[in-house]
């Protein structure tokens, strides 16, 4: 038992991150105008929630980021402002008539939701009020996303364009699948749904691992699930599908210290055995079974294709906006992030943006952290949400809010590579009423101190 005094004794009340109640809440308008689909004018400005939140933040922000307010610079913070750079560049020799409105959505979208995780995800609390928050919403969302599987109708944007002064972009007819319509709920496009759906999947199972029961953490993980699946998406179905590979993977190799060099070794493994075996390139057979029919994966293979042409023809500055070069029967859209960003912007465009998400990821992944800690169990949860979605991200194009979205989620990371482990992992008891009912958990028993024995100082990759 442990004792109770008042030097050791946390307060009853929920536990508050370091990053403060008003960072919380930073994070907390930008998930709510994430899922907010109001569009209205601002003078010659077309806006809508979100870009008017960011509008008004990202300035502030950034001039606190450089002065250090949300701990030391980081290489990936560099790289994207390298990043935003480079295609105001671009603009500026491909576009220059669209050089102002064109660099400042990108750079309000991008550069705004990266600086608000950063701003307010800064320790393990404050990253599991997100998880819990965005799994919240995703839940509710889960209201209007059934009645819009079974009768077609997006009841969120019906109710907001009848408001006055307000518009709401109108759903637009698709094919069904599986008898059942494909939902877009508040987005533009099923399938950026499904795929932000998609990234509350490891955040609620493994990142709230120790912070709520598991029922509640199985039921919350059921929800946000089949919401990904009532996009009936083959990208948000395989961005779920890869975090599932792997919480799989880790549960079953859960003993093995060297499972993530053996998963790796085997995917470079899979790779030259298809690409020796089969008659057809590795990529070709990937997105053969990635996609829900044979036609969309050839559709992909021909946009890849002649994607790399036009990546080829302009490598430095890209084709920016204009439009690219490709057959009559091909249709414009560019099913596929990594590629539409080097087409637009050059290779050095894509160069700086995935360099930034790889130098964070890799970071993040290979400190160490004492394994079977709640601080683990966040790391992971980012670094799984992440890989699932970069994957993904090479076969859907993402825009407007799910954009800014996935540059959300990059900051969510950052924390990671300054959180002190001997200050951040205490063991805790989370045992309250509050608990029990599925709400928000206090701290009722005092942490057991931190200590550098062998046993607990055991640590591990991911």
């Amino acid at each position: 038992m442990v004792s109770l005094n008042p030097e050791t004794t946390r307060s009853f009340a929920p536990a508050v991150p370091e990053t403060g109640t008003g960072a919380i809440w930073l994070m907390r308008l930008y998930l709510i105008a994430l899922f907010l689909p109001v569009d209205f004018q601002l003078g010659p400005l077309a806006m809508n929630a979100l870009r008017f939140y960011l509008l008004l933040v990202t300035g502030p922000l950034f001039v606190r980021l450089v002065i250090g307010h949300f701990g030391r610079v980081i290489v990936t913070d560099v790289l994207f402002v390298m990043h935003l750079c480079w295609v105001s560049l671009s603009l500026a020799v491909n576009n220059p008539a669209s050089l102002v409105s064109a660099t400042g959505s990108a750079s309000v979208e991008f550069l705004g939701g990266y600086l608000i995780a950063r701003a307010s995800i800064r320790d393990q609390m404050s990253f599991g009020a997100f998880c819990r928050f965005f799994a919240a919403i995703v839940v509710l969302s889960l209201v209007p996303a059934l009645i819009e599987a079974l009768t077609g109708r997006a009841l969120v944007p019906e109710l907001i364009d009848r408001l006055p002064f307000f518009t709401a972009s109108l759903p637009f007819e698709m094919d069904p699948r599986m008898g059942l319509h494909r939902v877009l709920v508040v987005f533009p496009h099923p399938i950026l749904y499904g795929l932000v759906c998609s990234t509350a999947i490891s955040l609620v199972w493994v990142g709230l691992k120790q912070d709520i029961k598991p029922t509640h953490r199985l039921r919350n993980a059921g929800l946000v699930s089949f919401a990904t699946f009532l996009s009936l998406s083959s990208g948000a179905l395989l961005a779920a599908a890869l975090q599932f590979m792997l919480i799989g993977w880790q549960w079953v190799f859960r003993t093995v210290r060297a499972r993530w060099l053996i998963f790796l070794g085997l995917l470079v493994l899979s790779y030259i055995v298809v690409d020796i075996a089969s008659s057809r390139s590795p990529m070709r057979v990937f997105l053969t079974y990635a996609t829900f029919s044979a036609h969309s994966a050839y559709t992909r293979l021909y946009i890849f294709d002649w994607g790399m042409v036009n990546v080829w023809t302009s490598p430095l500055f890209g084709i920016g906006l204009n439009d690219w070069v490709r057959p009559a029967y091909m249709g414009a859209s560019v099913d596929n992030f990594w590629l539409l960003t080097t087409m637009r912007w050059g290779i050095p465009g894509f160069m700086t943006l995935a360099a930034g998400v790889l130098y964070l990821v890799l970071r993040v992944a290979f400190r160490p952290l004492p394994e079977g800690s709640s601080l683990a169990d966040k790391r992971r949860a980012w670094v799984f949400t992440i890989c699932g979605l970069c994957v993904t991200l090479t076969t859907v194009h993402v825009w407007a809010g799910s954009y800014s979205y996935i540059a959300f989620l990059f900051g969510a990371g950052a924390w990671f590579l300054s959180v002190s482990p001997e200050k951040e992992d205490e063991p805790v008891e989370w045992r309250t009423q509050e608990d029990r009912q599925g709400s928000i958990y206090r701290r009722e028993i005092a942490p057991t101190p931190y200590t550098r024995s062998p046993v607990q100082h055991r640590r591990d990759q991911i």
